[in-house]
């Protein structure tokens, strides 16, 4: 099994017994926060800070040497980006005080409760990651550059509304925190899980599910799986996905469609990093990164009370939207060009040329299925190719059947439109209404008559001579 090296900068713990250093180091192992170092004297630590970036201190107050006070004062003024957590037999609230004035981050009394330790170092551990999160995105922003460029090389985009999500990728990589991606169908979401995967150079693998249409039973069996005798039929024990995913990610598409049930699972699986096989009473951890992807309006789901609040707020500890196709026009010629680059590859032919009038047509598309459809209109046109330029008979005769008046389908609409026309106070006249139309069609059009002409639903014959009446 790999096992994943958490958090990314250690937790050093300091006191001089060793029974407590062993006591704290076997709770935080058990929550998977394994990244820790020991220090039994005081007088060692301001040394070790020097040379090894630490993410959260745990330091006990009554030491020989160098008390924990003496050394808080010195962290703070030295280290202020280090939380430091006073862990300590006294109880008095003097000193409580007077520690959260030097800068600690949080106190607690020995002895101290499993969860109270395990929550407050990982809320700390949290911090820490925000901290650096906010840090590299603002670096990235000034910069305008992003670091590892190479993790994106198969999404192909020449946005910058895409450029700006990908340095949010960059940022959160290292996080070993939830993700939820978002966006229509086929703009690319698991491409994106890969990239995040790619570039938190996690040690295990990238596991891919997609949950929609699982019952209860089968998603515990398929994530989690099941003890021998577990149910008949179980000959034998095996292990599920996120066994498999250990060190790694695991990325759960469809998230919207889990039933109740499993999403109680789910948030024990994110929340505490504890699932249990089928048939088991034992809990086993997990320390694989969790992505999780839909087309669903999350936000939606959870007010009708079909999606848990908890298990959302724990899922969006960091949230990529991605925008559809229709709203990046821009990345229609480099993404035509790769389609037809692939297609002529999977059909063996040589790569057609496409007519100039090609871009400005599926320029006016909305593409309910973004890149998926514009990749199957792509391959179904390049399949009947015979020579020249690549028919532009094959895309028209798509999109009327689909979409018979190029206006956009009412079912596309934002909630509450009704209408596809608004006006202002004063009515416009019927020649002021019909040259904005003629315009705006010409516009998205840009500038050719056939084009415009299907948009409005009339003949290019039409279209010209309204177009002479405007002129004249």
């Amino acid at each position: 099994m790999i096992i994943s090296t958490y958090p990314y900068f250690p937790v050093l713990m300091v006191d001089d017994e060793v029974q407590t250093l062993n006591s704290f180091e076997m709770v935080l192992r058990s929550a998977n926060v394994n990244n820790l170092i020991r220090c039994q004297d005081s007088r060692e630590v301001m040394p070790l800070l020097s040379r090894q970036e630490i993410e959260v201190m745990l330091l006990d107050l009554s030491m020989p040497h160098l008390t924990g006070q003496e050394l808080l004062s010195t962290v703070a003024n030295d280290f202020p980006e280090i939380l430091v957590i006073i862990i300590t037999g006294s109880n008095d609230v003097d000193t409580a005080v007077r520690c959260m004035k030097s800068g600690a981050f949080d106190y607690m009394v020995k002895p101290v409760e499993k969860s109270r330790l395990i929550s407050g170092v990982k809320r700390a551990i949290e911090i820490r990651e925000l901290q650096r999160e906010n840090k590299w995105l603002k670096a990235q922003v000034l910069s305008d550059k992003l670091e590892h460029p190479e993790a994106f090389s198969k999404i192909i985009t020449n946005s910058p509304a895409m450029k700006s999500i990908f340095q949010y990728i960059e940022a959160i990589s290292p996080s070993p925190q939830p993700a939820l991606i978002t966006g229509e169908t086929g703009v690319g979401k698991e491409l994106v899980a890969k990239a995040l995967h790619h570039l938190s150079h996690r040690t295990g693998p990238f596991v891919p599910v997609n949950v929609a249409g699982l019952d209860d039973n089968v998603f515990a069996d398929t994530l989690f799986g099941h003890r021998k005798g577990a149910f008949t039929g179980a000959d034998q024990t095996r292990s599920g996905l996120v066994e498999q995913a250990s060190g790694g990610t695991l990325f759960l598409d469809e998230i919207g469609d889990l039933s109740p049930a499993s999403q109680v699972k789910l948030l024990r699986l994110s929340q505490d990093g504890e699932f249990f096989p089928l048939g088991s009473d034992v809990a086993r951890r997990s320390d694989a990164r969790v992505l999780v992807a839909t087309n669903q309006d999350l936000e939606v789901l959870q007010s009708s009370g079909k999606f848990r609040k908890d298990l959302y707020y724990r899922l969006c500890a960091h949230h990529i939207h991605l925008p559809p196709l229709r709203e990046r026009p821009e990345d229609l010629p480099l993404l035509i060009d790769h389609f037809l680059e692939t297609a002529s590859q999977t059909l063996g032919k040589k790569k057609p040329t496409p007519p100039g009038e090609l871009f400005a047509l599926l320029s006016t598309y909305h593409f309910p299925g973004n890149l998926r459809e514009l990749q199957s209109m792509i391959l179904d046109a390049v399949s009947s190719h015979k020579s020249g330029k690549l028919s532009m008979e094959v895309f028209k005769s798509y999109i009327r059947q689909k979409h018979p008046t190029f206006d956009i389908d009412s079912k596309q609409l934002p909630s509450g439109q009704a209408s596809l026309l608004s006006f202002s106070e004063q009515l416009p006249t019927f020649k002021q209404a019909e040259q904005s139309l003629l315009s705006e069609a010409m516009k998205r059009a840009k500038g050719n008559q056939a084009i415009a002409a299907q948009m409005l639903g009339i003949t290019r014959q039409a279209l010209n001579k309204r177009l002479k009446g405007i002129s004249q």
